[in-house]
């Protein structure tokens, strides 16, 4: 069986497609269609042979998006009428209270989700565009959503209820929903599976998600039972242009000073906060890294705040969880900024939490110290694949 897996954003389509057979998922192409509706939008994609293939073209929207996706696959020969997709799962990031499970889209389902976009208004208007573009296409397949916030369902009331009055929790479902979850529960599942391979306690997780979004997640016994982000992916740890967690009264400050509305404020915080802001150099941490390296005081000071938060939720999740057996990064700063990973370890130092130097700059899977008293590990991310996963499960179920 072909699975094809979409991952879309305002300008982009992110697609991996996988060959199922029995246990065995395999890559056979991955790629993406990028800069929608600009001047210098593109089409890449990499086959089974490692090879990309680029192609600069005009992409006017996700059915455009979609349909050279197809076509290039074709074309490659990597699906074909013999071999078509036969299962199509989509990341849908906010599902809301409802949505807490792989759901199989039915036009009721496209609906829920629509009403739901205010809760994720960067996120889930693209990710409904892209359901709509490809039930034009694919108008047989069968299409489910996975939902980042599914993972976190096991939260308890604690946790995700906000100290405000409980009527707008009722009324409006405003509580902490938490992000990333897809990812969370892969990498701590596979962090499990390694562990108890090697005979080593796995009940108590911590999962540090960090990319351009950033997030990290308290596991016990394979459940969510806390997450840094909340209502929306603005709340947490600093991100590469997200402010993370602020006083609430700074809105009506940043709005007089800047002379902007709420929604302008907000807007600000999400998009020209975080690394970009306090740096004034980027929101890429390979180009704030180089910065640092040449004693640039900004950068230096972001890193260090950058760190030190993290370190901070992993503190604080410790607690909660009454002990740790591993801490894992992930994402594209997760698995490759060994520098970041060193700074937030040696704020969790009273914990005797220690690095291996040579294992992380080696970014190998296992990272701490012989002496260290937990355990630190380095999982690529691979949502993807978890999607597959659940796509595929969801199906058989229901079949």
């Amino acid at each position: 069986m072909h699975i094809l897996i979409i991952n879309s954003g305002s300008s982009s389509v992110k697609f991996q497609l996988f060959h199922q057979k029995n246990k065995n998922f395999q890559l056979i192409a991955k790629g993406q269609a990028e800069a929608l509706n600009l001047p210098n939008s593109q089409f890449s994609i990499i086959d089974n042979q490692k090879q990309t293939h680029t192609l600069k073209t005009p992409i006017k929207d996700h059915v455009a998006a979609m349909k050279i996706t197809l076509q290039e696959l074709s074309k490659l020969g990597l699906i074909s009428k013999q071999n078509p997709i036969q299962l199509i799962g989509h990341r849908v990031v906010h599902g809301g209270e409802k949505y807490t499970k792989p759901t199989i889209i039915t036009p009721k389902v496209l609906s829920e989700i629509q009403k739901i976009s205010n809760l994720a208004p960067l996120h889930n208007p693209a990710n409904i565009a892209c359901i709509k573009a490809c039930q034009k296409i694919f108008k047989k397949t069968p299409q489910v959503a996975v939902f980042d916030t599914s993972f976190h369902n096991t939260i308890a009331p604690e946790a995700y209820l906000y100290a405000i009055p409980f009527q707008l929790y009722k009324k409006h479902s405003i509580r902490r929903y938490g992000f990333h979850g897809t990812n969370h529960r892969y990498v701590s599942t596979q962090a499990t599976k390694i562990l108890r391979t090697k005979k080593l306690p796995a009940a108590r997780l911590i999962t540090v998600h960090l990319g351009n979004g950033c997030s990290v997640t308290a596991i016990k016994n394979g459940k969510s039972i806390n997450t840094s982000m909340g209502y929306t992916p603005l709340e947490g740890l600093v991100m590469g242009t997200r402010s993370g967690d602020l006083d609430p009264a700074l809105i009506p400050v940043l709005s007089e000073k800047l002379k902007l509305s709420s929604t302008e404020v907000i807007n600000f915080l999400n998009k020209k906060s975080g690394l970009l802001g306090m740096t004034e150099i980027s929101s890429d941490m390979r180009t704030i890294w180089a910065a640092a390296q040449q004693k640039n005081p900004s950068a230096l000071l972001a890193l260090s705040i950058y760190s030190r938060r993290i370190a901070h939720y992993i503190n604080a999740y410790i607690g909660f969880l009454g002990g740790i057996d591993a801490i894992i990064f992930t994402g594209g700063i997760g698995e490759n900024a060994y520098y970041i990973r060193q700074q937030v370890a040696n704020y969790l130092s009273h914990l005797n939490i220690k690095l291996n130097k040579s294992a992380n700059l080696k970014n190998q899977l296992f990272i701490n110290a012989a002496s260290s008293k937990t355990k630190v590990m380095i999982i690529p991310a691979n949502e993807e694949l978890e999607i597959a996963k659940q796509s595929l499960s969801l199906v058989q179920k229901t079949s």
